[in-house]
């Protein structure tokens, strides 16, 4: 007999090998169909499979939703691999996992390349497949089973990918009648838990066998799956409305920034997305004044010795860009090259360097907590084809910094930095964030001591802002956490319901050890500090993306590259134009004046495409009485026609940023 502890408390004794499924079945009908699988002491496993020590027991529902997506996801690609199967015979299949928001699966075709046009056929065989109501069963066989299978039935990739599995490991297919598939699980009961009208496949593309360029070339069919048609419905929705406010369409409508192939993974910024930057920068600036950071600026490239010494080296060596500097040897004829190097590298990142900083002359423990911010250039060698706009670059700005402090001053710094971090995400509109602390991954520097006390500081530090709840989506992510330290990442909710995870907050006691930074304690004697690496918007590139697609283009005034424009209805009203640009330019507001010739309707609908928050249109009347009519972006009810002075008044404090509208 086991035990077997359910959510309210209670407990039963029940024969060994037990279901979930069979508990489930006993507490009632609706429970029972409602059913999709198990948490066996937190873990997920199919409801089917057979309980065979104490356990605590949880079925998992529709109102599990992140369980349930993951695991219908799940099913999606299995059934996507099967229908693909029965439609092309000799089609090898790879794998397919779940993605964020649907799945995808990759497969070799027999005759050729799969095509945008093959996903209706395969999405209807997906509902046949669907409902067929197959069930998915669990099976384990020994890795030599399945590499016979495999060969036997002509499927090379996974034969190949089976014979590298450890002999003496527990290897799992899942049947669904006469199809299978190598997966670790789990799964639902059986296809006709997935709703057939909740899937969508979206695109096929390319990819390479196992990511390897060398290999062959694989058919990838990606699709987007829900529990329900409501969610898939409202996902399709919000790829309609991503799609409006993508951050190169609209950088390219307004004039911010261009790439192109001279500079792969590099920004080429224009006058106005330089001005978005610039005033990002300054407000961050104050923010940190404030919050009392010293600004530090350091190298862009360093001696390989010293990425060896800090671990970027044998953890980051392949994304990083390395420089070769042939050293000559010198005889009486010139210069010799004897094939050695001095290997230099450009900073994927700033912590090494704040270190070398840190460790000029002696520090006290008095001077602690010095709190050291860098607006640095970092370059990382990221594969070409995850370049993505200004979401993922090459050479990016960091808002870093790195806060080196007692064992004593942890908890407080963190706190006081979701306190900072939280008025910076308000300011620039994001009201909605979640917090969640990724632990210690298998591969890492440092003792497990160490990690478990730099973990737990963490939760202290959350805990003391109160943010540790529900409401700022708190939790724990296994395994995630960076090779040198556990991290707190920051996820931003934007306008469409989309998250990003941009700021990070990391407790490392490995690097100061590595790179040899101590302070002088209150015994006299030198201690390690603690180094806090931490970061609000990550890059600037990324985040004025970010930012561009939360806002749709249309900034608040005081990010706006262009706050307003004066547009003229005749010529006659050129001069007071430039007469009221100049007395805007003089309350230090961003204006600039349209004179051409061309109707006033063109120019309305040119500067609403530019996002500009602000048109005055003026004519002979306005001339003459000293007046603008003012058209605001987005508002409706026509225009308001107010005098000049007491426009300039009006906008200049409205376009005050958020730190200094406070503080006057």
């Amino acid at each position: 007999m086991i035990r077997v502890t359910l959510p309210d408390g209670s407990a039963r004794e029940l024969p060994r090998g037990t279901t979930a499924g069979d508990v489930a079945r006993s507490i009632g009908a609706g429970l029972a169909k409602a059913a999709l699988a198990a948490r066996i002491d937190g873990e997920i496993r199919d409801l089917e499979r057979p309980i065979e020590a104490d356990a605590s027991l949880a079925i998992v529902t529709a109102k599990d939703e992140a369980a349930a997506l993951e695991l219908a996801r799940h099913d999606y690609a299995h059934v996507l691999a099967e229908a693909v199967q029965n439609l092309f015979p000799g089609t090898q299949i790879t794998f397919g996992p779940a993605t964020d928001d649907g799945f995808y699966y990759d497969f070799a075709p027999k005759d050729r390349p799969f095509t945008d046009e093959d996903l209706p056929a395969i999405e209807a065989e997906m509902r046949r497949v669907i409902a067929r109501d197959e069930k998915l069963v669990r099976e384990v066989w020994t890795r030599d089973q399945l590499v016979s299978w495999f060969r036997e039935h002509g499927e090379s990739f996974k034969a190949e990918w089976a014979a590298e599995l450890p002999a003496g490991e527990e290897l799992t297919i899942y049947r669904a009648g006469d199809w299978l598939d190598m997966c670790r699980g789990p799964h639902l009961p059986s296809t006709g838990k997935l709703d057939p009208n909740a899937f969508k496949l979206t695109r096929v593309s390319g990819a390479y066998w196992r990511g390897d360029q060398a290999n062959a070339m694989l058919s990838r069919v990606y699709g987007t799956g829900w529990l329900n048609k409501k969610q898939l419905d409202e996902h399709l929705v919000r790829l309609e409305e991503a799609a409006k406010r993508d951050h190169r369409k609209i950088g390219q409508e307004m004039d911010l920034f261009h790439l192109q192939s001279e500079a792969h993974g590099s920004v080429f910024w224009h006058p106005k997305g330089y001005m978005i930057w610039r005033q990002l920068e300054a407000y961050l600036r104050r923010r940190l004044d404030a919050a009392a950071y010293v600004e530090v600026k350091t190298p862009q490239i360093m001696d390989a010795k010293q990425w060896e010494q800090s671990g970027h080296w044998g953890k980051y060596r392949e994304n990083m860009f390395v420089i070769p500097d042939e050293i000559p040897n010198v005889d009486d004829e010139g210069p010799v090259l004897s094939g050695e190097s001095d290997l230099m590298a450009l900073k994927p990142m700033n912590c090494p360097a704040h270190v070398l900083i840190f460790r000029q002359g002696i520090t006290s423990y008095r001077e602690l907590p010095i709190r050291m911010a860098e607006f640095g250039c970092c370059h990382r060698n990221e594969p070409h084809g995850a370049l993505h706009g200004l979401m993922r670059v090459r050479q990016f700005t960091q808002d870093d910094a790195h806060i080196f402090c007692r064992a004593d001053q942890l908890v407080e710094e963190v706190a006081q930095f979701c306190d900072l971090l939280d008025r910076v995400y308000k300011d620039l509109g994001f009201e909605k964030y979640a917090i969640k602390l990724a632990l210690r991954p298998e591969k890492r520097f440092g003792s497990d001591e160490m990690w478990d006390w730099s973990e737990q500081s963490l939760r202290d530090a959350v805990k003391a802002t109160g943010r540790d709840t529900p409401e700022f989506g708190w939790e724990e992510l296994p395994g995630e956490g960076a090779f040198y330290a556990p991290k707190l990442e920051f996820h931003l909710t934007d306008a469409i319901g989309r998250t990003w995870q941009v700021g990070t907050i990391q407790t490392d006691t490995v690097l100061p050890e590595r790179l040899d930074a101590s302070y002088i304690a209150e015994d006299g004697q030198r201690h390690r500090p603690i180094m806090l690496h931490r970061a609000i918007l990550g890059s600037f590139e990324r985040f004025i993306g970010i930012l561009i697609e939360h806002h749709a283009g249309r900034f608040p005034v005081w990010l706006a590259p262009v706050q307003a424009v004066v547009a003229t209805i005749v010529s006659d009203a050129d001069g007071y134009a430039r007469e009221a640009v100049a007395k805007l330019q003089a309350a230090g507001l961003r204006v600039e004046a349209d004179l051409r010739n061309e109707k006033i309707n063109y120019k309305v609908r040119e500067h609403s495409l530019a996002k500009v928050p602000y048109l005055l249109v003026v004519g002979k009347r306005e001339a003459e009485e000293g007046t603008v009519a003012v058209r605001k972006l987005g508002a409706e009810g026509g225009q308001e026609v107010v005098k000049l002075d007491d426009f300039v008044a009006r906008l200049a404090r409205e376009a005050l940023a958020p730190d200094l509208a406070r503080a006057g």
